[in-house]
């Protein structure tokens, strides 16, 4: 049996993630998940590829928004309504899309340059911003946040411990920052899964999830290493790229919760190495 394990937002992009027992999903994926995101001077995001020390901000729920915190001065930190209020329209830049988004206040913006020693700026989605995902894999014009390209990441627990009987130090879940965990199955058997249910939303899974630099990074330290890239190349490499996880398109809005079961109804092949 596949079960949901594990649920993860991103709040802000790049920065940690938030552990949830249950998860409302939204047109653009879960509720809250990357609708922020820091940028440089010229509006283009910023993430852990160029700015490791952004794995050293926190995000916390609180009744009134995020507490951001640093990891290793927790006094340090600020709090992001989620009634923010909203300053200059801006075009935001996520690789090649361009999209509809507003500056936070000064203030904010002056405490993360501080954090991270570069000037930048926080960004926020608004509802009206559609954000399309590419055409190639969509099946309904679906939308995502300020992502990387699609709303939502799934990974089975199976295929991570794979992995880390390959490695002399097991890795965390979060190198790989998924919104969905699974226990169940194959390893990597998210690769087969073309559609399935969890608690009574159909999901499609469209495109194995290509992996970067980010999955090398220390999320509680922000130091780099090699794997498990290094690992992973051996045995998940296709057309120079490395594959872990899968991206997945959802069909309405719906809520799941760690336990419910997953239910697929039909397969394919997205990942041969």
């Amino acid at each position: 049996m596949l079960a949901v394990s594990q649920l993860f937002i991103y709040p802000i992009k790049s920065l940690g993630g938030i552990a949830l027992q249950s998860a409302e999903l939204t047109a653009t994926g879960f509720k809250n998940d990357r609708r922020w995101m820091l940028a440089d001077e010229q509006n283009v995001f910023l993430s852990q590829r160029t700015t490791p020390k952004m794995a050293l901000l926190q995000p916390v729920e609180t009744n009134d928004g995020f507490m951001v915190f640093h990891k290793n001065n927790p006094a340090a930190h600020i709090l992001i309504p989620f009634n923010m209020e909203l300053n200059k329209k801006v075009k935001a830049v996520i690789w090649e899309d361009k999209c509809d988004a507003y500056e936070a206040d000064y203030s904010i913006n002056e405490w993360f340059s501080e954090m991270l020693k570069t000037n930048c700026k926080l960004l926020y989605m608004p509802d009206d911003t559609k954000r399309f995902v590419d055409t190639g894999y969509a099946f309904n014009k679906e939308t995502t946040s300020f992502s990387d390209a699609y709303p939502l990441m799934m990974i089975g627990q199976n295929a991570l411990d794979f992995l880390n009987n390959k490695l002399d130090v097991p890795l965390p879940v979060d190198r790989f920052r998924p919104n969905i965990v699974f226990t169940g199955g194959k390893p990597h058997c998210e690769d087969e899964m073309a559609e399935f249910t969890i608690n009574g939303t159909r999901f499609f899974g469209v495109k194995s999830c290509s992996r970067c630099v980010v999955t090398t990074i220390n999320q509680q330290t922000s130091e780099k290493g090699f794997e498990p890239l290094k690992t992973l190349a051996g045995y998940r490499s296709k057309n120079n790229k490395i594959y872990f996880g899968q991206n997945i398109l959802h069909q309405t809005n719906g809520r799941i919760t760690v336990g419910d079961q997953i239910t697929v109804a039909s397969y394919s092949i997205t990942f041969i190495p």
